[in-house]
């Protein structure tokens, strides 16, 4: 740890929140500043404000970001913002983060969409596949993936399918699979032969309705960090228990919620990148070490932000657990956590090009897996232990 000038006591004071739709007030603790220079003083080598575009909600997936809020943060709902200043190992960096929230509240459109409208941006959360994409429209760079695995599942009862032990079966079956009309790991799966053209449903709204209308008669997407708990533990209408496999087991590798930055800031953003990327790297490991505060944390923000959908302390814990047990947060490979392994972003571009190719969006004719993702600002020395 870098060691850092300690202030003459911890100073407490009452953040009074004001305009703009800010929270109710919290007490504020004031933090001793970084040692200018340290690796962990960030003024005067990133903006004054790292504004960083989020796909949802806060939620217990994205907490390593989270818990780099100050103590204090204020909450604008009419925006979908948090910010407070940026707090990393107990200092102070001396910069501010403003977390913005996506899906509806930027209207669902592609976080690499929106960073290419507000320049103001610095990072957005964009998975490999999203980045292939839109590499010849706006270019994005991944620069740290929180997420070694993506928590995206086909979800089932096991009740009705006592037989389906994973997406394959459910593909032998004639059952209908609801999912996000538009997804590209779904056209994926059909490609490949694992699901059949005829069962897909693109219609699923992100509610459980039909799922629990049709008695689990179909499947259906979801994340193995959320739906599993909140069918079996907090919806009434179903309450039962719910079986699951990752897209990723199917041989669909992304890296999902990579924070990423404009292709063309790579340069401008380098200094700053050098010292803040070991910061994400670090506050995800220290997450998974004791997610406890930062998840109460979170399930405040999502309540003082009036989110569209309410997120429980108990799902906060059950996704922490999760990511753990299914090392959907982990070294990999290797030993460091949030590097990328260039073998998977050579493969997701082998898959996912000609997916785009055949809607009418073609991709650079050579996209390298380093024009998408890089580890030049990766520590490899931080990492989870065991």
């Amino acid at each position: 740890m870098v060691n850092a000038r300690l202030l003459a006591g911890a100073v407490v004071a009452l953040a009074v929140a004001c305009g703009g739709g800010a929270s109710t007030s919290r007490a504020q603790v004031v933090v001793p500043r970084a040692v200018a220079g340290s690796n962990l003083d960030l003024q005067g080598v990133c903006p004054a404000t790292v504004v960083v575009q989020m796909n949802w909600y806060p939620q217990a997936e994205h907490a390593g970001l989270y818990r780099l809020l100050g103590a204090s943060p204020a909450v604008d709902a009419s925006q979908k913002r948090v910010s407070a200043e940026l707090v990393a190992s107990g200092r102070d960096t001396g910069v501010k983060l403003e977390v913005r929230s996506g899906g509806p509240a930027i209207g669902f459109q592609q976080v690499s969409a929106q960073l290419y409208l507000d320049p103001s941006i610095t990072l957005g959360v964009v998975a490999t596949d999203e980045a292939v994409q839109n590499a010849k429209d706006h270019p994005t760079l991944q620069v740290m993936a929180p997420m070694d695995l993506n928590p995206q599942v086909i979800l089932w009862s096991p009740a009705k399918h006592p037989d389906w032990k994973s997406i394959v079966d459910i593909g032998h079956s004639s059952a209908t699979v609801l999912y996000y009309g538009g997804a590209t790991y779904m056209e994926y799966l059909v490609g490949a032969g694992v699901l059949k053209r005829s069962q897909v449903d693109g219609s699923y709204d992100g509610t459980p309705s039909r799922f629990v209308a049709s008695g689990g008669t179909v499947a259906q997407q979801g994340y193995a960090t959320n739906e599993p708990y909140l069918y079996s533990h907090e919806l009434p209408a179903w309450n039962k228990p719910i079986e699951f496999q990752l897209v990723h087991d199917t041989g669909y590798p992304i890296y999902p919620d990579a924070f990423a930055i404009r292709s063309a800031d790579r340069t401008r953003l380098a200094p700053c990148l050098r010292k803040l990327v070991p910061i994400l790297q670090q506050s995800t490991a220290d997450y998974v070490r004791d997610p406890g505060p930062t998840n109460r944390a979170i399930v405040g923000m999502v309540h003082d932000l009036n989110a569209a959908q309410d997120y429980t302390l108990a799902r906060a814990t059950y996704a922490a657990d999760e990511m753990k047990k299914l090392a959907i947060i982990s070294n990999g490979s290797n030993r460091t956590l949030g590097d990328f392994d260039m073998a998977r972003v050579q493969k997701t571009i082998d898959v996912a090009g000609p997916i785009f190719a055949r809607a009418g969006k073609p991709v650079p004719n050579v996209l390298r897996p380093e024009d998408v993702a890089t580890n030049e600002f990766i520590d490899p020395s931080v990492g989870l232990p065991g």
